[in-house]
Parts: C-alpha cells; sequence; structure tokens
C-alpha cells in the first residue's frame, strides 16, 4: 500500500510494476540482470478522489501520457529492490506535487524610497567609474 496523505492511499494491485532491462554502462551485468522498474498507473482506473485524478490529467508531466498512464522507469540503483522503492516514492511525490495549491502572485510596486535609493546607488557607481579615467599631466 503507498500512502499519500493521512487520508489518500493506493492499494497495490493499481500499481503495475514490471522488470526490466536497465540501459547504460554496467558491463555484463547489465545485460544479464533486470534490475530497472517500469512502474504503470492508471489516474483513471485508480481510486484516487476526483481532485488529484484533475489535477494530474491537467499537469503537463511527459511521464503522464494522453490515456492518464503515468509511466515512471527507475533505474538509478544495480539492485531491483532499490529501483522500485525509487519508482514508488517518486510517484508518490508526483502526486502530493498536485495536492500543493500555489499562492496566486500580486503585482506590487516599487516604493518611491526604494526607486530614490537605487538611482542614487547608480549615480554614485556612474561616479565611481568616472574617475577611472586616465590621468592626464
Amino acid at each position: 500500500m503507498l500512502i499519500i496523505s493521512h487520508t489518500v492511499s493506493l492499494a497495490d494491485n493499481e500499481i503495475e510494476l514490471s522488470a526490466i532491462r536497465a540501459q547504460g554502462a554496467g558491463g555484463q551485468n547489465v545485460n544479464k540482470v533486470s534490475s530497472a522498474i517500469h512502474l504503470r498507473f492508471d489516474i483513471n482506473a485508480s481510486s484516487l478522489p476526483e481532485f488529484y485524478k484533475e489535477r494530474l490529467m491537467n499537469l503537463s508531466d511527459r511521464r503522464i501520457n494522453k490515456q492518464g498512464v503515468i509511466i515512471i522507469k527507475a533505474q538509478r540503483f544495480r539492485n531491483q529492490e532499490k529501483n522500485k522503492e525509487d519508482a514508488l516514492i517518486r510517484l508518490q511525490m508526483l502526486i502530493k506535487s498536485t495536492a500543493v495549491i500555489q499562492k496566486t502572485r500580486r503585482a506590487t510596486k516599487a516604493t518611491k524610497n526604494s526607486q530614490r535609493k537605487r538611482m542614487d546607488r547608480k549615480t554614485k557607481h556612474g561616479k565611481t567609474k568616472a574617475l577611472r579615467g586616465k590621468v592626464s599631466e
């Protein structure tokens, strides 16, 4: 069971895990052992609340295809168990990230005093640079 929050959790049968051969360097070991994990999770067929489903479907993430299936490939470790753990944690983090509601940004204006200070700094800096010119004799 994958726990998302204190009220939301996913059953093991909703997450499809399959072992595949990892890519990249690793010599003979990488050709023989299926240590990478391919995780598939169908958003629409899951027991997630509608709030999570809508947010996940609206997410522009390359791991989510058009049919609403999350595909995560974990091959960071040489051990299959660690890769399985990694894939589940990455799925958990993806689902948790959709629950966070971003604060709306309000445009603010710089105060008159801060603008004046900035202009004074610029003027002072310009004068300092002007003094760096060639010395005439």
